[in-house]
């Protein structure tokens, strides 16, 4: 039902804006055949222009000024629009109307589009559970779960509530909430979050959080709340209309009262409606999000990058945002002398080619990245949350963490725990191998950085923007990257509501935040954030619903360009909003002399309106060359 009121309100949303464009496209042909006049018509095909694109300025004006009596930029439209007819000027009329209706369709174009982030969140609520009462299983409805209720979950199954583990082993794939790329193993008394995944073993559980105290139903109240908390900036020319049309109403009344030439007054009327004013941000906006277009960004809020130039400080998620999300195997030690590190290597990726588990078959793939080929496995057997064992070349194989060493009673030497615990200090996985029973060595994985990520923390810095990661990984994996790229403020085992809260820790400070993530769990933090960038990618959907801003293909190596050119949008708008206004003063003194009519009023300031065109279309090329900062000579370019 939601899917379809939401398609519903896009089809109506597009069906408005191709009504629009087709109203602009008559009324444009009209205000040329009545300016050169090429065929003879029994009225002005001005008034073609008045109506199409007038009328609904007057409409919106008026129910505005009644109901709540709000002073927009319409309001001094409206009063040119007929004090111009009332004088026989439809030309000029017909020419601020379609002015003013072509900046209204360049700031509707630049409005965000309905998202549907909540809905695929809501699409994630488990919708069964596997209740257990006296050994029977009942499936039920996961929202009649109550406290207490022991519920087994298969294999492939989405836990249905937040519980603790009374039997069986297994690895739950926790990115949803922590974003981890890793799965979490998990055995008897481990707690286990609503909305995971139970990818291997089975297991029963007792339910401790139930409904809408769920951790996967907390994440969509997160979301909520903090979209509700993100309004849109009003547009320029409407924050300032009421003294705009203040100032034109005495300056046309003054006029007419001193010289009793109520063209003068028109013409004041005419050249003082914020044509120019309205397109300055809308064009600017448009420019720049062409821009960011080509550099990989897809801008998806309006107002995204007015918001992005007062940013000082950027969040980042550490997994598939600083790093690439996969693990990787970096270093292979062996302690058996008949055995090289090479050959522990090869051993260990033919074990694990039957592995289901993500650091198995991260192993498998790691070795065929350099390797032609592995050896056939015979034996194979996997023990969910522990490891694998397995013959290749008649060579019996353990592969797994501590507990399953324990299980088979190997004992691995202090020398290798100790050697292995400098890696796990760094954030890494250690797999141990023992062949034919006897400790053989281990295998290193870890999520491996992006090359470009100390680059871009470089240039961000250089910009005065402090950089944060925020992560729900431990901490010596938080820390080991921190330092790797440079990032001196980290906050690490966050939850989706701990991000949010770190935001709005750093907002109460004064700071501008711009949050980038990739994950189901960053989706809160995203929409809490200023600005929000979802890594688009890599990125779950919902992460990418949730921002503003998506960068299409992972580089993040452009984001110090898109910081810039925010600001450098930021000092255009500034810059045609200085060149409108006072080009509409300087009308005005013109007008009141009697230098300008009604037409050469409408002339001047669509001749204002272009200029600011051109300028805006400037940022569609710019790219930033040395110093981040546009200098106060770019921005009179």
């Amino acid at each position: 039902m939601n899917t379809s009121i939401v398609m519903l309100e896009e089809l109506l949303e597009w069906g408005g804006t191709k009504k629009n464009v087709v109203f602009l496209l008559l009324s444009g042909i009209s205000l040329i055949v009545s300016l050169f006049d090429p065929i003879p018509l029994p009225f002005d095909a001005a008034w073609v222009a008045i109506l199409l694109c007038g009328l609904p300025i007057l409409l919106e004006a008026s129910i505005g000024l009644i109901t709540e009596f709000d002073i927009r930029a319409g309001v001094l439209v409206s009063l040119a629009l007929i004090a111009a007819v009332v004088i026989g000027e439809t030309f000029a009329a017909g020419e601020v109307a379609f002015i003013m209706q072509l900046g209204e369709l360049l700031e509707h174009l630049t409005v965000h589009k309905a998202r549907a982030g909540i809905q695929k969140l809501v699409n994630l609520t488990p919708q069964t559970a596997r209740v257990l009462v006296n050994d029977t299983e009942t499936i039920l409805p996961a929202e009649n779960v109550q406290v207490g209720d022991r519920i087994r979950v298969l294999p492939g199954e989405t836990v249905p509530v937040d519980g603790v583990i009374l039997s069986g082993q297994t690895s739950i794939n926790q990115a949803v909430m922590t974003g981890e790329s890793l799965p979490a193993d998990k055995t008897i008394g481990d707690p286990v979050f609503s909305g995971t995944v139970n990818q291997f073993g089975p297991f029963e559980m007792e339910a401790t959080k139930v409904g809408e105290d769920s951790s996967i139903q907390k994440m969509i109240r997160l979301v909520q709340s903090a979209d509700a908390g993100k309004a849109n900036i009003v547009k320029l020319a409407d924050r300032w209309a009421t003294w705009i049309v203040v100032i034109a109403l005495v300056s046309a009344g003054l006029t007419w009262a001193l010289t009793g030439e109520i063209i003068r007054a028109v013409t004041i009327l005419v050249v003082f409606c914020p044509c120019a004013l309205v397109l300055a941000t809308p064009t600017a906006i448009m420019a720049a999000i062409g821009n960011a277009t080509k550099h990989g960004f897809l801008v998806r809020e309006g107002d995204a990058l007015e918001r992005l130039s007062n940013v000082s400080c950027i969040t980042f998620d550490k997994t598939g945002t600083l790093t690439h999300g996969t693990p990787q195997v970096v270093a292979v030690r062996s302690i058996l002398s008949e055995h090289s590190d090479e050959s522990l290597y090869a051993l260990t990726a033919a074990a694990e080619q039957l592995s289901e588990h993500p650091l198995g078959k991260a192993i498998t793939t790691s070795w065929k990245k350099d390797h032609k080929s592995l050896s056939p496995v015979d034996h194979f057997h996997m023990t969910p949350g522990k490891g694998v064992t397995a013959s290749v070349d008649g060579v019996s194989i353990v592969v797994g963490n501590l507990s399953l060493f324990s299980s088979y009673g190997i004992d691995l030497p202090s020398s290798l725990l100790f050697e292995a615990e400098t890696h796990l200090s760094r954030g890494c996985s250690v797999i141990y191998v023992a062949l034919d029973e006897v400790p053989a060595g281990y295998v290193v994985l870890t999520d491996t950085l992006r090359k470009e990520s100390t680059a871009m923390i470089t240039q961000l810095e250089e910009q005065d923007i402090q950089p944060v990661l925020l992560t729900g990984d431990h901490e010596e994996a938080a820390n080991a990257i921190a330092l790797e790229v440079g990032i001196l403020e980290v906050h690490a085992n966050c939850l989706p509501e701990d991000k949010l809260n770190h935001i709005a820790s750093y907002q109460a400070r004064g700071h501008g935040v711009c949050m980038i993530g990739d994950g189901i769990n960053d989706a809160p933090a995203l929409k809490k954030a200023n600005v929000g960038i979802a890594m688009g990618g890599v990125g779950s959907d919902i992460a990418v619903d949730a921002a503003d801003i998506v960068l299409v293909d992972d580089e993040i190596k452009e984001l110090p360009h898109l910081l810039a050119l925010s600001k450098r949008m930021m000092g255009t708008i500034k810059c045609n909003l200085f060149f409108s206004l006072t080009l509409n003063f300087a009308a005005i003194a013109l007008a009141i002399t009697g230098i300008l009519n009604p037409i050469a009023g409408a002339l001047v300031h669509n001749a204002g309106s272009i200029a600011v065109v051109i300028n805006s279309a400037l940022l569609l090329t710019w790219k930033k060359h040395g110093n981040t900062e546009p200098t106060k000579k770019e921005l009179l370019i």
